[in-house]
């Protein structure tokens, strides 16, 4: 496979904005330029964009951030997914295929990775917590709302990393009621690194990035390889058997 370069991909994707200046490389989670909603689009472009960027071997550090007062949703009620039942195999396979890639290419890039969380994760909250650095919004919160409340099971990462990073009790308790975590919560219980007003995290971000580009460059990447390797581990042992269950029970009518 061949290094990727980032004018080839800066501008291929409709949810994913990218700026990159003295290699800090920082990707826009949007909607239509307001904040990051998800669906399939989105599910597919982050697949594919983590793999361009970890192939990039000109990115020296990577910051995560969305868009406006959200940093994803949207926020779903109870039982309020659109695809928790009537699925198919032939339907569900590429979604769990792009989905263990989707993480698995995020985990493989080898440079340091920033979220600047500019609000509330309602979806896929995992994700800006698999970073290396993690500051938030002093009015951030997060929440699993679309899987066991939604009537999936949370299978698809949420189950390796919220019980990795609460305990196990604690991460068990957060998938199963659909509990939202306030900032400030979310800082104490060690979610989040940092808490600022909004305007100011993603300043923050790029100030430590810059901090990050004084040491050596083979330690730096080499580093996030060895924060990683324990997490990937996980992932590749139990995120393929998340996924099938998830699927399995999602299944017919």
């Amino acid at each position: 496979m061949s290094r990727a370069t980032f004018d080839e991909y800066k501008d291929r994707y409709q949810t994913i904005k990218m700026r990159r200046t003295d290699g800090i490389l920082e990707m826009r989670f949007h909607t239509n330029d307001g904040p990051f909603q998800w669906s399939l689009l989105p599910h597919a472009e982050l697949e594919q964009a983590f793999l361009d960027v970890g192939r990039d071997y000109d990115n020296e550090v990577v910051i995560l951030t969305g868009t406006g007062n959200e940093y994803c949703g949207p926020q779903l009620p109870p039982g309020g997914h659109p695809t928790r039942k009537g699925m198919t195999k032939e339907r569900y396979d590429p979604i769990a295929w792009e989905s263990k890639h989707l993480i698995g290419n995020l985990l493989n890039i080898e440079v340091p990775v920033i979220s600047a969380i500019n609000g509330p994760a309602y979806r896929h909250p995992e994700l800006p917590l698999l970073s290396d650095i993690v500051i938030a919004s002093d009015d951030c919160a997060f929440q699993d709302s679309a899987h066991f409340q939604g009537g999936m099971v949370p299978g698809d990462g949420v189950h390796v990393i919220f019980p990795l990073l609460l305990g196990p009790t604690r991460g068990s308790y957060f998938l199963l009621t659909g509990e939202v975590i306030g900032a400030a919560d979310a800082h104490r219980l060690g979610l989040v690194n940092e808490l600022l007003p909004r305007e100011k995290v993603l300043d923050r971000a790029w100030e430590l990035a810059h901090l990050l580009l004084k040491q050596d460059r083979l330690v730096r990447r080499y580093t996030r390889a060895c924060l990683t390797e324990d997490l990937k581990r996980r992932m590749q042992t139990l995120l393929p058997y998340g996924l099938a269950l998830e699927g399995l029970a999602r299944m017919g009518d």
